[in-house]
């Protein structure tokens, strides 16, 4: 077993999350000195910095290089089980399995920058990553860029709660009915509930045609993404949106006048120390040599090299785990009471307050009311990273050059919670309970629906309990009492729940990440028929390819679609006309969709548009409120498998 850091007490709730430069080189002998040992550096672990908030200690304490090594030697589980070996490898040992050629990492604590390192190359063959090795930050850009928006806010520039079009000068938010009454506002945008469309970005090829902002928000070419705009209410749903940091970095750019990229730096990155940070996109040619390059979960480099950014306010920010430590500082510092570079402590405050699904002011926060914290993670094209900062001074940088560093960040950030001592993100410690009687085991085999269509079935085969959802491998269940098991591999316990009078569970209750999951148990008749839908769905995507490559209208889908659209606006679907999946998602949904459609007014007129790549028929539906757009897919026994519309 791990040792617990004796001078903390032990915590076993996990949150798993899925949720600068070493110094400011202010001395140049200092600088020329670690970068001659870094070349000396090896794959095992990059050169150290311990940083502390007046510089570097060339020599770091024993007691650091002690966690550290605890660290880098012994990844923890997801899970502890009592009386068992603690650990899934070493941190080498995990970056090969998940074919990450780098890592690099800055540790937060009692305010300070504790220590960075680097571990594994810049690429494979290359030299070794180090403190200032720059990685994309990816989603991690969004927090910094919220620095600017609030500092600007403080500055009396900018309202919170203001309509946004009032400050975009050079293009303006689409109106339509979702904003009539409520208006996207800075607030809304940063904490994702502007119900502005387009989750994230892919970025582009480094040899590709790459679009000007205004292109990324209209959808045109050679932008790669759909047109970002409103689809639902603001103020009444959270959805992640990197599209809403779009139009922040366009506002931005119209209130400053100067380049996102030059008012990031003057505003943000500058005045908090993150000396070696750039929003620049592309990366500056003189400065590729202290990139780490991007691979793919396979193990290969991305052809070209890093993707190039135009979506800089959402994912552009080159920086190190250092570097970004300083943002987490200065947020730590404000609230402390402190003077800060950039916010005053009451915004600090304000922007950690958590709204709807635990979201701040650009970062999501969590924790228990005595140990606050604030996080981000993120993902671009071969770039993985992870921060968590607590509010109270402690925290800790995690970025990767590699598509399977998601996973690592994960196991390195539990790892390092638990060498710190912190009340989240550890693994919890589990003790296993004898449960071997057959009969009890046997009532829990069956199938489960979590959503329609989604069944995770559990099954008995020796003995031992195991569950698999579809078709991935089985996952063995193991006992912690006589209805409640865990999975090793993953923070995620199973409780069979509504046992009839033969002990049969009615339910199987997920409990991961503080939240319950409910799936109900299906009979042999509602497995039959599911899995009859899937199979006709199946014959159904078959021909579809056909017709897309016909792009020949179905002659049933269109009076069929006119007949959905009145029965939802009523409120009283015809169920019977639907798959089971479907009719199960249309129960759920029917209130919602019932209202919208009522905004929407009366039919106007549909046009028939084309054949997806799934072979549905796409119409333009013109309402007297609005327009959209239409996919329906029917089966041959003149059911509908499938269909749904955006707001255009």
């Amino acid at each position: 077993m791990r040792p617990t850091p004796p001078a903390k007490e032990k915590h076993v709730r996990v949150i798993p999350v899925s949720l600068r430069s070493a110094a400011r080189r202010e001395e140049c002998r200092l600088g020329s000195l670690f970068r001659a040992r870094q070349r000396r550096c090896c794959l095992a672990g990059a050169i150290l910095f311990a940083v502390g908030a007046g510089g570097v200690r060339a020599q770091p304490s024993a007691e650091i290089e002690q966690r550290i090594e605890r660290i880098q030697n012994a990844i923890l589980p997801p899970v502890v089980v009592k009386g068992e070996l603690s650990s899934i490898g070493t941190l080498t040992e995990r970056m090969a399995a998940l074919k990450v050629p780098g890592v690099s990492i800055a540790v937060i604590h009692e305010g300070r920058i504790d220590w960075a390192r680097g571990f594994g190359v810049t690429r494979i063959g290359g030299p070794a990553v180090n403190a200032e090795t720059l990685f994309q930050a990816a989603s991690l850009s969004k927090p910094v860029t919220a620095l600017a928006v609030l500092h600007l806010v403080e500055s009396g520039k900018l309202d919170l709660d203001a309509d946004v079009n009032q400050y975009l000068k050079t293009w303006k938010i689409p109106a339509n009915t979702f904003s009539e009454n409520a208006k996207v506002s800075l607030r809304r945008l940063l904490n994702h509930t502007a119900g502005i469309t387009v989750h994230g970005f892919p970025g582009y090829a480094s040899d590709a045609a790459r679009p000007t902002v205004t292109q990324v928000l209209n959808g045109e070419k050679p932008a790669n993404s759909p047109a970002i705009g409103v689809d639902t209410t603001p103020g009444t749903k959270w959805r992640y949106s990197g599209g809403g940091f779009v139009i922040m970095q366009l506002l931005l750019e119209d209130q400053t006048g100067q380049p996102f990229a030059r008012l990031m730096h003057d505003l943000v990155l500058a005045p908090i120390g993150m000396t070696r940070s750039t929003y620049e996109q592309p990366l500056p040619s003189e400065r590729m040599p202290e990139v780490a390059l991007p691979y793919r979960a396979n193990g290969s480099m991305v052809p070209g090299g890093p993707h190039v950014y135009p979506e800089m306010a959402p994912a552009g920010l080159w920086t190190t785990p250092s570097d970004y430590a300083r943002y987490a500082l200065e947020i730590q510092r404000a609230l402390a009471g402190k003077s800060g570079a950039v916010l005053s402590a009451a915004m600090a405050k304000e922007m950690l307050a958590p709204g709807q699904n635990q979201w701040g002011l650009g970062v999501a926060t969590g924790g228990a009311a005595g140990h606050p914290y604030f996080t981000h993670d993120g993902g671009n094209e071969g770039y993985k990273c992870l921060f968590v900062a607590y509010d109270s001074g402690d925290g800790a940088v995690i970025m990767t050059n590699g598509d399977g560093g998601g996973q690592l960040d994960s196991e390195i950030m539990r790892t390092i919670a638990h060498e710190y001592g912190w009340p989240d993100f550890q693994p919890p410690e589990k003790t296993l309970s004898k449960l071997d009687d057959p009969k009890i085991l046997a009532r829990y085999v069956g199938s489960y629906e979590l959503a329609p269509g989604a069944i995770r079935s559990v099954s008995l085969d020796g003995g031992q309990l195991s569950t698999k959802f579809g078709n991935q491998k089985p996952i063995p269940l193991f006992p912690e009492s006589e209805t409640r098991f865990f999975v090793k591999e993953a923070g995620v316990e199973f409780e069979f729940a509504q046992p009839d009078a033969d002990g049969v569970p009615h339910q199987l209750i997920l409990h991961q990440n503080d939240r319950n999951q409910v799936a109900r148990r299906l009979s042999d008749s509602q497995l039959a028929q599911i899995e009859a839908d899937k199979k006709e769905i199946a014959d159904a995507a078959t021909l579809a390819l056909k017709r897309f490559k016909d792009q020949t209208q179905d002659p049933r889908t269109e009076a069929a679609l006119r007949r959905d659209i009145e029965e939802l606006r009523q409120g009283k679907p015809s169920y019977e006309k639907m798959t089971s999946s479907l009719a199960e998602a249309t129960r759920q949904g029917l209130p919602q969709i019932t209202a919208l459609l009522a905004r929407f007014g009366a039919v106007k007129s549909v046009a028939f548009r084309g054949v997806n790549t799934g072979g549905a028929d796409v119409y333009d539906v013109t309402f007297e409120n609005g327009s959209t757009n239409w996919s329906v897919l029917m089966l041959s026994d003149e059911k509908i498998a499938c269909i749904g519309f955006r707001v255009l």
